[in-house]
């Protein structure tokens, strides 16, 4: 029951935030947001803030370029929404009948942080592929504002912009970047189910009742700050990963990708896309 109460007052407050990045759960409504976002961090010669890309996308794209690539994301976000929500209640309810032998026991810090780092590998699996596809269909747009010449449009939607990169790169090329996603969702979801079981906790009249909703929203919202700007760094190096194709390959690794990206601008390379 008190898994099943957590699981039910995650989804309410909004869940944990994706990749995607860790992302959103909810992508038709951040997606507009996150073209720009993306060009600020991988385009960081073109553009100097929010309104250098929000004026060229306008121009070129109109409103329909804050959309790009969002099918894919949209059309799967429900299968992983119930899978990695599914899998957090289902690890804390395993964890409570190991350690209690009742399933129902409420789970302590310690367990919340297995259950919610095993969540994040999980998530890894399934939304690594789903960023990338995002990702490619987003740097097509924004690789014409940029500045930059482009003989031909390299995919035409999220199924051949799949189908491309298994026969160019293989299997693995879904999962480019995937150690960065981990270095990111891991300790992202921890970060957010931990303040936001807190925050739930603090703001309870008292101990026997159920948070209110506003308190639930509140509580939600004060742990996804606290989880995506602590995911913001290892945000950066994944998405230029995965925004780095085989044939113009920039970056040898992770290690590699946070050198380099340090080198050509700096401490605040980790801070571009925060707000």
């Amino acid at each position: 029951k008190h898994s099943e109460e957590f699981l039910l007052t995650s989804v309410q407050s909004g869940g944990p935030p994706p990749p995607n990045t860790f992302h959103s759960n909810i992508w038709q409504q951040l997606h507009p947001l996150q073209t720009p976002e993306w060009a600020l961090f991988f385009f960081y010669s073109s553009y100097f803030s929010f309104r250098c890309v929000l004026t060229p996308t306008l121009s070129v794209s109109q409103v329909s370029g804050f959309f790009k690539g969002m099918s894919f994301p949209l059309a799967s976000i429900t299968v992983y929404n119930s899978v990695v929500f599914g899998f957090f209640s289902n690890t804390q309810r395993l964890i409570s009948k190991y350690r209690y032998g009742d399933g129902r026991h409420p789970c302590g810090l310690l367990d919340l942080t297995v259950a919610s780092m095993l969540t994040g590998l999980v998530s890894v699996g399934l939304g690594a592929p789903v960023d990338l596809v995002k990702i490619r269909l987003q740097m097509q747009t924004q690789t014409v504002l940029a500045g930059k010449t482009v003989s031909m449009r390299l995919y035409r939607g999220p199924i051949h912009c799949i189908s491309s990169i298994l026969q160019t790169e293989g299997l693995q090329g879904l999962y480019r970047g995937a150690g960065a996603m981990i270095l990111r969702d891991v300790p992202g979801y921890v970060l957010y189910f931990i303040p936001y079981t807190i925050f739930c906790n603090l703001l309870k009249p008292d101990a026997t009742s159920s948070p209110h909703p506003c308190s639930i929203w509140l509580a939600g919202g004060l742990a996804g700050s606290i989880s995506w700007v602590t995911a913001t760094p290892a945000d950066v190096v994944k998405s230029r990963m995965q925004a780095d194709a085989q044939l113009q390959r920039k970056y040898g690794g992770i290690l590699h990708c946070i050198i380099h990206s340090y080198k050509t601008e700096g401490a605040q390379v980790s801070r571009r896309h925060t707000t």
